[in-house]
C-alpha cells in the first residue's frame, strides 16, 4: 500500500531541482498549502458533480446555501452576501440575476443602491438549498469515508486547520446580533 501522496512527490521534486525552496523551516509550510490546495481540488470536483443535476453553478450554492444557513426569513443584503462567501459584488449580482430568473430568490429594488436591498430565499430556494446542501455534504462526507482507507483524523485536522486561519486573521464577522449587543 502506497503511503504517500501526490505532495510527497511534489516536495522530492523541489528538494531535488531546488531544495531551498522547501527543506529546513519551509517544508511544513509548503506541504501543508500544497495538501489544502489538493484536498479543495477533491472537494470542489465532487461539489461540482453534486450541482450538476440542480442546475448551479458554484456561486449561485454558494449564495442559496449561505441564504438558508442564516434561517428565517433568509434574508442578507448582498454586501453581507459577499462578505460571508468572500464574492465580489460584481459576482454576487450576476448569480442574483440568474436565482431571481429561476425564481429561487427574490430581491426588493432600491433605485439609489442595489447592493443594499435585502435578497431573499423564495419558498422553492430554500426548499432546493436545503436539498442541495444535504447532497453535496453527503457526497463530501462519502469521499472522505470512501475505500478500504477512510481518512482518520479528520476533527484533528479541522481543529489545526482553524487554528491556522485564526492565526492569519480569518475569523468569523460580527453579527449582527452581536454588534447590536455592545
Amino acid at each position: 500500500m502506497n503511503d504517500q501522496d501526490r505532495v510527497d512527490a511534489l516536495t522530492a521534486s523541489w528538494l531535488a531541482e531546488q531544495p531551498e525552496v522547501v527543506q529546513g523551516e519551509f517544508q511544513s509550510e509548503f506541504e501543508l498549502v500544497k495538501r489544502v490546495a489538493r484536498l479543495h481540488v477533491l472537494l470542489e470536483e465532487v461539489l461540482l458533480e453534486r450541482l450538476r443535476p440542480y442546475g448551479l453553478s458554484k456561486a449561485e450554492y454558494d449564495i442559496l446555501s449561505t441564504l438558508r444557513s442564516v434561517g428565517a426569513p433568509y434574508r442578507l443584503r448582498p454586501s453581507e452576501l459577499a462578505e460571508r462567501i468572500l464574492m465580489t459584488s460584481g459576482g454576487i449580482s450576476n448569480a442574483l440575476r440568474r436565482l431571481e430568473g429561476r425564481g429561487l430568490v427574490g430581491r426588493a429594488t432600491d433605485p439609489a443602491d442595489a447592493r443594499s436591498s435585502p435578497t431573499r430565499l423564495t419558498s422553492a430556494g430554500a426548499d432546493l438549498a436545503l436539498e442541495a446542501v444535504r447532497d453535496v455534504v453527503g457526497a463530501q462526507t462519502a469521499l472522505l469515508r470512501r475505500g478500504a482507507r477512510p481518512v482518520t483524523g479528520t476533527a484533528e485536522a479541522s481543529q489545526a486547520l482553524r487554528a491556522v486561519l485564526i492565526a492569519l486573521g480569518d475569523t468569523a464577522p460580527r453579527s449582527r446580533t452581536a454588534t447590536a449587543l455592545d
